[in-house]
């Protein structure tokens, strides 16, 4: 399983996704760590097991294992915080946005790697499940960390790639399509 496997799977009408994921892949914006833990988190934000499998196979191997733990803490957490501050944004009644939380996100202050790093998965897996909150403010962050909007960019069009191959997956997989189901 890899990257060449996952693009093998996509259908002749995905040609771009298969493109920009071969451009994605050498992204110079990035550090290697960057876009390999950027393509993990988002790839388990896409839910889909061939995309994260194929993913995890070409980029794991490239980030240390802590490295590697905090790209999938970073979906996690992202994965409960977006729902929560989504649901805060876009409710109408103004009492939720002035109660704390309660939930837990100590891994967002000890991420076991560079807060940059960890912020740039973070903002990315927001891209994925759409929280407007949650990528506003991991923007800032980043901002204040020194990371361009190129950088930032980056880490946005790998995680709208990965969503992108993950969505044709799944919905060919609907289908029954044969292209979607080879492994």
């Amino acid at each position: 399983m890899s990257l060449e496997a996952l693009k093998g799977r996509l259908p002749d009408y995905a040609k771009d996704l298969k493109l920009n994921l071969g451009t994605l892949a050498a992204e110079p914006s990035l550090t290697e760590q960057q876009r390999a833990g950027s393509f993990v988190a988002s790839a388990l934000a896409s839910r889909n097991a061939e995309t994260i499998a194929d993913v995890v196979a070409e980029f794991g191997p490239k980030l240390s294992p802590q490295a590697l733990n905090a790209a999938k803490a970073a979906a996690a957490i992202m994965g409960m915080n977006n729902i929560y501050y989504r649901f805060v944004h876009l409710s109408t009644a103004s009492d939720y946005k002035t109660l704390p939380a309660k939930l837990r996100m100590n891994v967002i202050a000890q991420p076991g790697v560079e807060k940059a790093d960890f912020e740039l998965w973070s903002l990315a897996v927001s891209a994925v499940n759409g929280c407007g909150m949650c990528i506003d403010a991991h923007e800032r962050e980043l901002r204040k960390h020194g990371l361009t909007v190129e950088q930032v960019q980056a880490a946005v069009r790998i995680a709208s790639v990965v969503h992108a191959v993950a969505a044709v997956l799944d919905g060919e997989a609907a289908l029954g399509n044969e292209t979607a189901l080879a492994a």
